[in-house]
């Protein structure tokens, strides 16, 4: 019985880290699509250097991480609003 219940929990860790996963790299992608639009020129003297792609990049990975963030405590929260109602 033990083990059963042990082989739930680990299945549901790694479908939960999976997901977590997924929805971080979606959202860096999506930053990064959005970051596209935004002229760095104003703020970087040469935006198409190495150094400029590199901020550009590092970027969309922190806002992409915390739009991750929030996404992924939203769907846990709503997960736990099950437990309200019983």
């Amino acid at each position: 019985m033990e083990q059963l219940l042990n082989v739930d929990y680990s299945g549901a860790i790694g479908t939960s880290g999976l997901v977590s996963m997924v929805v971080s790299l979606l959202c860096v992608v999506l930053s990064w699509w959005a970051l596209q639009n935004l002229k760095l020129d104003l703020v970087i003297r040469y935006p198409k250097s190495p150094q400029g792609r590199l901020l550009h990049l590092l970027l969309a990975i922190v806002l992409g991480h915390f739009v991750a963030g929030f996404l992924l405590d939203y769907l846990g929260w709503s997960g736990m609003m099950r437990n309200l109602f019983y």
